[in-house]
């Protein structure tokens, strides 16, 4: 199609009136449509001729890659593989091309653009929101903005960092303790199982070293009763301090950034109220106060959960270490004593159950 025009206005023939003034043409139909075309579909670049000797050449400079024929009165070229449909769909030479139909758009194009455009919103809220809260952060660390505060409950705040990092430090002296305990109990046995064996060999002191004997394995038994309860201690504390209020500063952490996006969004909001008020000023109001509201709506209700979370962490804290510092407390006393049947009821009063030395690790069946 696109050669049949351009071969159009290689070969047209302008004639020249004396006076050196163009002689207007008749309207040529098949032309307009042609070129309408070419608007629609674009050049194909393996039918076109070439033209080495630029635009305004002569003609011998046209190197033709089709063959040439008559359209209107005017010589076209074609491609060969277009030669036959030409004559076939055209045989009067008017010069009209049936239009090429555009292949129809399938319904998995559709979604996948509905998907990328989900995903552009997304990013596009998350870019704006992270700039806002940026802004406000910046803002309250130079002291040019101005922050949200719940003194109460930013006191309880503070005061569970500071009873994690001493409850922490609790834990790490309580696993010190049970790796020497450990240790104490292999030299223990070692040494009870030295003197059993000094006292076959050694007829003159058996009574002595068969004494002491006895005492070694009589620490080793107390010994391992009281590292299963010190380990019992350890472990309670480990899920207090690891889960239970690692929990509830997780929670603390999402109100924070909920306060710190109100606060954005707050500031937003005064700074729009305070500028000039038309028609679309108005509009960006409306949307920053509804999307300030929704915000204010986060952050009470995170800000009720933490309150909530920290009044049953307070209350879980005190009855879990209420029963796991009675029990350090009888198991030490009883230990250091000498008293084995205190030690052994203070582990049943707990419910402790020891494993027996060499036992296999139980189930998580068994352990439920």
């Amino acid at each position: 199609m696109t050669d049949g025009i351009l071969g159009k206005a290689a070969t047209m023939e302008i004639p020249i009136h004396g006076n050196g003034e163009a002689r207007q043409l008749p309207e040529d139909d098949g032309l307009e449509q042609d070129l309408q075309q070419v608007m629609v579909s674009g050049p194909n670049l393996n039918e076109t001729s070439i033209v080495s000797g630029g635009y305004g050449g002569s003609g011998d400079g046209l190197i033709p890659t089709g063959k040439s024929i008559s359209c209107a009165g005017r010589e076209a070229w074609v491609g060969p593989q277009r030669e036959a449909g030409v004559r076939e769909l055209d045989p009067l030479g008017s010069g009209r091309h049936p239009s090429h139909s555009t292949t129809p758009t399938g319904p998995g194009d559709e979604v996948a653009r509905g998907i990328a455009g989900e995903k552009f919103d997304i990013v596009k809220k998350w870019g704006i929101n992270t700039y806002k809260c940026t802004k406000q952060l910046l803002s309250e660390r130079f002291g040019r903005g101005s922050r949200t505060v719940d003194l109460e409950l930013e006191l309880q705040i503070e005061l569970l960092r500071e009873t994690k990092r001493k409850y922490e430090s609790v834990l790490q002296l309580g696993r010190a303790l049970t790796a020497h305990l450990y240790s104490l109990l292999q030299t223990q046995h070692a040494l009870g199982d030295a003197f059993a064996d000094l006292s076959q060999k050694s007829p003159e002191l058996q009574e002595e070293f068969g004494y002491n004997a006895e005492t070694q394995k009589l620490l080793c038994k107390n010994g391992e009763t009281l590292l299963g309860a010190v380990n019992f201690f350890v472990s309670s504390i480990n899920t207090l301090v690891t889960k239970t209020m690692e929990d509830t500063l997780m929670t603390v952490k999402q109100y924070e950034a909920a306060r710190l996006e109100y606060d954005a969004y707050r500031t937003d909001l005064e700074e729009l109220s305070l500028g000039p008020r038309d028609a679309g000023t108005r509009g960006r109001l409306e949307s920053a106060q509804a999307t300030f509201q929704a915000h204010r709506d986060k952050y009470e209700k995170l800000r009720g959960d933490v309150a909530i979370k920290l009044k049953f962490l307070e209350e879980n804290k005190i009855k879990v270490m209420h029963k796991q510092l009675l029990l350090f407390h009888n198991a030490v006393s009883a230990y250091f004593a000498g008293n084995q049947k205190q030690l052994e009821q203070t582990l049943q009063q707990f419910n402790i159950k020891l494993r027996p030395p060499g036992a296999e690790k139980p189930s998580w069946l068994e352990e439920q």
